[in-house]
């Protein structure tokens, strides 16, 4: 059920691929509860994925824009503002991608220039979309932005590589961005570590059942599903958390907070 608490906000939301995606769940949610956007990702990524379905039950307009390209940024949120009429009260950055993930290279055997790829990508590319808008004066004072991240950015796991790097370097542009910001335009800037998603991107790491699974039991709520997450991002997005800034929130179900549990114990002592 609807309560319009976006109700005459607009934003930008990246990264939207297909229905699997939190950015397209995010879209839904964020246009259901009555905001305004426009959907931005870059063109090999809109190649592959569906993003003009969503535009069309959105009635949003799609711009085209490489996350690591300056000129694309200035291009997107300029005619952003301009379509939306307006600044801007809210950015989604869902943004993340490792070619050494993708080729199957082992974290003792990196190829460094696919790691920097990485790390602009993945993480830069955040505080290029914040220096862009600061710099064009894009975001209403209390303007709330929000980027993913994975519990990996504070502990080891096996097959994310160096996505657990960029994911630590995108919650650290979060606080330092998010003081500098909220200091200057009362600007709200905070990452969400989600739990394992079953997305078309998180199933492309190796082993990501095994993630799912034991995060699952893990949590005393369970993992928490990209609907879940689209829901509290678009809180994040609400004047309901105006106060809540340079934060990693935890969304996984308890996952971050538990020793053992229960259901761990049962499957281990079988």
């Amino acid at each position: 059920m609807a309560n319009g608490i976006l109700k005459g906000k607009k934003g930008i939301i990246f990264g939207a691929l297909d229905e699997n995606s939190i950015a397209w769940k995010t879209a839904l949610k964020v246009r259901e509860e009555g905001g305004q956007f426009t959907l931005t990702n870059a063109p090999i990524a809109m190649r592959m994925g569906k993003i003009n379905d969503l535009a069309k039950a959105c009635d949003a307009e799609v711009i085209p824009a490489d996350a690591t390209s300056e000129q694309d940024l200035n291009n997107l949120f300029s005619k952003s503002m301009e379509v939306l009429g307006g600044k801007l009260d809210f950015v989604l950055h869902s943004i993340g991608m490792s070619p050494n993930i993708r080729k199957g290279k082992e974290y003792g055997d990196m190829n460094y220039e696919w790691f920097q790829k990485t790390l602009d990508i993945s993480a830069l590319s955040f505080h290029k979309v914040l220096q862009v808008s600061e710099k064009l004066d894009a975001l209403n004072e209390w303007a709330s932005v929000v980027a993913l991240s994975y519990i990996a950015a504070q502990r080891a796991y096996p097959d994310y590589t160096d996505m657990a790097q960029a994911k630590a370097m995108l919650e650290s542009i979060a606080r330092s961005y998010g003081q500098r910001y909220g200091t200057k335009k009362k600007v709200r800037v905070n990452t969400i570590s989600q739990s394992p998603t079953k997305t078309t991107a998180g199933a492309g790491i190796s082993g990501f059942d095994v993630f799912f699974d034991f995060a699952d039991m893990m949590s005393p709520l369970g993992n928490a599903t990209a609907e879940d997450c689209a829901n509290y991002i678009t809180v994040m997005f609400s004047d309901y958390t105006r106060m809540v800034t340079m934060q990693n929130l935890m969304h996984d179900g308890g996952f971050s907070s538990s020793g053992i549990t229960d259901s761990l114990i049962e499957k281990l002592t079988k």
